[in-house]
């Protein structure tokens, strides 16, 4: 039997949203999608969500992300062997960062005009999760942190809490298109978001996310500025045009159809 599932989004664009999200084939064609608009930070949009909805499993996803053809079942696949492994998992998703910082995917992003991550055999355990993409089992009893500054590192938060009571969370497999704009650098709210984690976390520390390593002197984040800044043209020039179509993006990336074959 499917997994039911509630989708979200926390949304300030209405044309990013029908452009990409809205426009998966899952979602086209009737799926119910729960769109959080007008919230301080993703942590307390997405707490509200939770609150709206009541689906087992809830897949929070980005504005910018698209769902090719067939997700839905690829999820119910994955997660099913997933609860087998480990009954108690908590969090999954699309992108994710293990203890050895090897970084599972694999999904398209278009910032960087490339597909990133290893392709994951089984799930594999992370430390840290790009927000992206984030599946939540409700049983786990899990939320967002509501005190949680802004839009950054709350993937990363999340994964810390399920360590902290003792679940599982997990990198599965689920490619899709992140069709994100390009970013030149990290701006003021991500230093906070890297402070904040810092004095919430200093058991798990260093932590490595999808874009720097949490550590408790955080010259990480300034090494990361650096580097940000050297390779800025080069970056410029690799990234795609958000205005691709991201059905194009997933056929060429050969995931026109993601529907699990059977065995």
């Amino acid at each position: 039997m499917p997994v039911p599932f509630s989708f979200v989004c926390a949304s300030n664009s209405d044309a990013v949203l029908s452009a990409n999200l809205a426009a998966s084939p899952i979602l086209a064609e009737g799926l119910s999608l729960h769109v959080e608009r007008g919230a301080a930070s993703a942590s307390t949009a997405y707490n509200r969500a939770i609150d709206a909805t009541d689906a087992d499993v809830i897949v929070f996803a980005h504005h910018d992300v698209y769902l090719p053809k067939g997700w839905d079942r690829l999820l119910t696949a994955r997660l099913a062997e997933l609860t087998r492994i480990d009954p108690n998992w908590a969090v999954a998703g699309a992108y994710g960062v293990a203890g050895d910082y090897n970084q599972f995917g694999p999904v398209w992003t278009s910032s960087l005009g490339q597909i990133i991550g290893r392709v994951p055999l089984q799930p594999e355990s992370v430390n840290s999760l790009d927000e992206m993409l984030i599946v939540l089992r409700r049983a786990s009893g899990l939320r967002f942190d509501d005190e949680q500054p802004g839009w950054h590192m709350y993937g990363t938060d999340i994964v810390c809490r399920a360590r902290a009571a003792g679940f599982g969370a997990y990198a599965i497999g689920l490619p899709c298109i992140h069709n994100d704009r390009f970013h030149g650098a990290l701006g003021p709210d991500f230093t906070e978001s890297y402070r904040w984690m810092q004095a919430k976390w200093p058991q798990y520390l260093p932590v490595q996310t999808p874009v720097t390593k949490i550590s408790r002197s955080g010259l990480h984040l300034m090494r990361e500025r650096w580097n940000m800044r050297k390779s800025l043209t080069l970056r410029a020039t690799e990234a795609v045009d958000t205005g691709a179509a991201p059905a194009v993006l997933a056929s060429r990336c050969g995931w026109a159809d993601l529907t699990p074959s059977a065995d």
